[in-house]
């Protein structure tokens, strides 16, 4: 079993920076795949960010790619999504997602979940 606890979720201006934090704990973090997922009231839950287990390997939604970067610490258990350049569209609940083998774009391919963090961008 995994445990994901994310953090650093808030109320942000238009343009402005967030930083997410997700702590796992429960299995060998530098063997999972990580990813953010974002869903946002009546929509589906959306793909933001991927990174490999080493960190090598990064992926994005076009939607974010250039104003968002995933990162991770295998020595603290913890990944990260820097948030930049926020816009209202943004708004979301944010989650943390673990899986065993590669990384994916696809909420179901993940095993673990954290409980979300909430993201509100003004404008």
């Amino acid at each position: 079993q995994v445990q994901l606890v994310e953090s650093g979720g808030g109320l942000v201006q238009a343009g402005g920076s967030l930083r997410l934090s997700c702590a796992a704990s429960g299995r060998t973090f530098s063997r999972l795949h990580m990813g953010w997922f974002r869903q946002a009231p009546g929509k589906e839950r959306e793909f933001v960010a991927a990174i490999s287990w080493s960190g090598s390997r990064t992926y994005y939604a076009d939607s974010v790619k250039g104003r968002f970067t995933i990162s991770r610490d295998n020595a603290k258990n913890t990944v990260y999504l820097q948030m930049n350049s926020l816009k209202p569209e943004d708004t979301a609940v944010y989650y943390c997602a673990a899986r065993s083998s590669g990384s994916s774009w696809l909420p179901d391919e993940y095993e673990y979940w954290g409980q979300g963090t909430q993201v509100t961008v003004s404008s």
